[in-house]
């Protein structure tokens, strides 16, 4: 069992292609992140189940459950109601996005994505999370 470092933000990345797995993991290492990864909605919801991360980095196209459908089930348990969500998907329609944000995501970013920006909406939705909880 990996040592998790508790001072550093734990972000999930839920995808399955890996070549984006393996650049954005590879980015959230290099800001300074805990990684863990699921390769579909099963996989996610159990990891989260167990030790819920800080940040969930969430594709829409997953096999069997989709990213909406796990989106919706971490918003329907409070007690994660401070986990981030970003959603990252290759649509990028109006419908699809306004459907990501009613079902509880914070953030939403559309493949192809600039890495700068993918870790700037993270930090940016971790900077949200740390600003709202009591001193």
């Amino acid at each position: 069992m990996p040592h998790h470092d508790a001072t550093r933000p734990r972000v999930l990345i839920v995808d399955d292609e890996p070549n984006i797995v393996i650049s954005i993991e590879f980015l959230m290492r290099q800001a300074g992140y805990d990684v863990q990864i699921a390769h579909n909605g099963e996989e996610a919801m159990a990891l989260i189940s167990a030790n819920p991360p800080d940040v969930v980095i969430l594709d829409i196209m997953l096999p069997g459950i989709d990213g909406f459908e796990v989106c919706q089930w971490i918003r329907e348990h409070k007690e994660w109601d401070d986990v981030k969500i970003v959603m990252l998907t290759a649509k990028g329609r109006d419908m699809e996005i306004s459907k990501g944000f009613a079902l509880g995501a914070d953030a939403y970013i559309t493949k192809p994505f600039s890495t700068r920006h993918l870790v700037k909406e993270v930090q940016r939705v971790l900077h949200e999370r740390h600003n709202m909880q009591d001193p």
